[in-house]
């Protein structure tokens, strides 16, 4: 089983929320998530939306302007090992 999703990650868990909330607002699918071991930094919470909405996403950060964005990555999990990469 493969699963492909993009992450939000944010210094601030006010931030995490308030983007959530912006992108649902948006039509955006996202959640709250706990932050990937990979990225090792910030609140240890980010927002997890599907990778086809990364445009939207991108441009929700321009319009809402969260602040404290560590950034945006790809995350896949191949049913053994999650790897994330920047995007």
């Amino acid at each position: 089983m493969r699963d492909v999703y993009g992450v939000a990650a944010f210094r601030s868990r006010q931030q995490v929320l308030r983007f959530e909330a912006a992108l649902k607002r948006q039509g955006v699918p996202a959640r709250v998530v706990t932050t990937p071991r990979d990225i090792a930094m910030g609140c240890g919470l980010s927002v997890r939306f599907p990778m086809e909405k990364l445009p939207d996403v991108r441009r929700a950060l321009l319009t809402e302007n969260p602040g404290n964005l560590i950034g945006l990555y790809r995350a896949e999990y191949d049913g053994m090992r999650l790897k994330v990469r920047g995007v």
